[in-house]
């Protein structure tokens, strides 16, 4: 079946959504959660297919310095295909003119990230709502 795309928010199933996102997996997010991320990102990407949302990502960015990409999933069913390719790839292309385009990948996926031309970056720093439990998944270093 084609891939139908989609950047609006018309007819989004958040239940749906969230679904994807605990199934990719990305944990566990709350449909009202996903729709007022996405409502507030300034570009994103949906993937369908048959009648079900198959792929999903988002940008947070200010129109010209910083883009942020965030949230980029694939259902199981379709990973190894190049959706995820595809779902940057089309993130990015709204980014043109930004100076910088950042991410933070799932731990054990930068590579997938670096053959899309990101790179690593030395002086990354964050701060998590959960501290230890972002610590436990990888996505911080020892202080």
């Amino acid at each position: 079946m084609p891939i139908v795309w989609a950047d609006d928010l018309a007819g989004i199933d958040w239940d749906e959504l969230s679904e994807l996102y605990r199934i990719a997996p990305l944990g566990n997010k709350n449909p009202a959660d996903l729709a007022m991320v996405f409502g507030n990102s300034m570009f994103r990407a949906f993937a369908n297919e048959g009648g079900r949302v198959v792929g999903a990502g988002r940008v947070l960015a200010d129109g010209r310095d910083c883009a942020y990409l965030c949230d980029i999933a694939v259902h199981p069913d379709c990973q190894g295909r190049g959706l995820g390719r595809d779902i940057v790839g089309r993130l990015l292309a709204h980014c043109r003119g930004h100076r910088k385009i950042i991410l933070y990948a799932v731990p054990g996926k930068e590579g997938f990230y670096e053959r899309l031309g990101f790179r690593r970056m030395t002086t990354a720093m964050a701060i998590f709502e959960d501290q230890a439990g972002a610590f436990g998944r990888g996505y911080l270093t020892a202080p």
